[in-house]
């Protein structure tokens, strides 16, 4: 269980995050990540007059994400581990980071990046496999979502969910890359049919097979104050029904002891997956004259 007090300069976030294995799998194939990135510049010496430059100027963004490996014993957990290690690879390799969604080249750019990003990550999966044959048809799903200010950039593919809490009330920003959801999306079952959810855990996409039939989600969203995003494998959407994650959000004074009750919850009901939650909890800055 980790958590830690977090301030972006525009809002301030208490974030938490917990990764379980479950009462049946041996092996945790979930991976998270929780990371910070900024550009800072500091005055140092100048000769300019007092107060004709700001002391420092500070742009503080954020990325969390959730990635569940498929692919049996250690395949899954490998699969995971590589996508999470291979988009900090392609972070860090950027040439110019976009701090500021004000300019609508600049929001296009980061969109067109993320989902390049997908489809990079996809590429080193498949060459991986092609490099070691015990990892054949390994892959993963992948939920990120990136915070800036008050912009929420969201990238998603497979099953792993990032919902958003606001007023109390619990949406899902996703949508599940799963045989039940394609035959809810046709009309063919309703997404309350007990028969379908068999075919639940069936992935119509993930990391490491794409193609060109089903594309990364991804879009932008805006933050307001009291906002909570939560990211989380299908270890606790299998077990946990949304309201139960509403109350549970919503009720919790920490986004620590949410994560921790989530968890518990997946545990109480069976734990037959791994179990991974991230949480951010925002609120404004206070401002004083």
């Amino acid at each position: 269980m980790n958590s830690q007090p977090l301030d972006s300069g525009l809002v301030v976030l208490d974030v938490a995050a917990a990764s379980h294995p479950g009462k049946v799998k041996d092996i945790n194939q979930d991976h998270y990540l929780v990371i910070r990135f900024g550009r800072t510049l500091e005055n140092l010496l100048t000769n300019l007059d007092r107060g004709a430059l700001e002391e420092d100027h500070e742009v503080t963004g954020y990325v969390m994400l959730v990635a569940d490996g498929i692919g049996g014993t250690e395949g899954g957990e490998v699969a995971s581990q590589l996508a999470v290690k291979k988009l900090v690879d392609l972070l860090v390799e950027t040439p110019d980071w976009i701090m500021s969604l004000k300019r609508e080249q600049d929001l296009r750019t980061v969109l067109e990046r993320l989902d390049q990003r997908f489809w990079k990550i996809d590429e080193a999966l498949k060459e991986d496999a092609r490099l070691n044959s015990s990892r054949h048809g390994i892959g993963t799903t992948l939920t990120i979502a990136g915070l800036m200010g008050n912009d929420l950039i969201l990238g998603h593919i497979g099953d792993s969910r990032a919902y958003l809490l606001r007023n109390g009330i619990l949406n899902q920003l996703t949508t599940d890359h799963t045989l039940v959801q394609a035959l809810v999306d046709a009309g063919i079952v309703a997404a309350d049919d007990v028969a379908a959810q068999a075919s639940d855990h069936v992935l119509t996409a993930a990391l490491g097979s794409l193609d060109d039939v089903v594309r990364p989600q991804v879009k932008l969203l805006q933050l307001t104050q009291d906002d909570q995003i939560l990211l989380c494998t299908d270890g606790l959407t299998q077990i946990v029904d949304d309201q139960t994650i509403q109350a549970t959000l919503f009720h919790a004074d920490s986004a620590h002891q949410a994560c921790h009750e989530l968890v518990d919850l997946a545990l109480a009901g069976g734990g037959s997956d791994n179990i991974t939650v991230v949480l951010a909890r925002i609120a404004s800055h206070e401002t004083t004259d």
